[in-house]
């Protein structure tokens, strides 16, 4: 199963519910690129991972402060479930529906 694609997701962080568009392209050796587009602009994966439906990434976060976002997601059909861990902000749910 590949899980490439654009989803529309929603992250519920301290700062209420931030909603985005996660864009994924697999490669062919179990790593994927992509970015995270929302209100508080774009981050670009880094080290994306894919395991079987289990995605693993990082983003860097600007804005509102600098900071290292730590992500994972399993991908079942036309959703994502996971979680965006924050540093001292903890873990945030992080689910999502696949457009296209």
């Amino acid at each position: 199963m590949s899980v490439t694609g654009t989803y529309d997701t929603t992250v519920k962080s301290p700062m209420g519910d931030q909603k985005g568009t996660f864009t994924v392209v697999e490669g062919d050796d179990g790593t994927f690129t992509g970015n995270m587009a929302g209100g508080m602009g774009s981050m670009d994966v880094e080290n994306g991972k894919v395991d079987g439906n289990t995605m693993t990434w990082e983003m860097n976060m600007t804005v509102p402060m600098p900071m290292k976002l730590e992500c994972e997601a399993t991908v079942e059909g036309d959703t994502l479930a996971g979680n965006v861990n924050a540093g001292a902000f903890g873990a945030m749910p992080l689910t999502g529906t696949k457009t296209a």
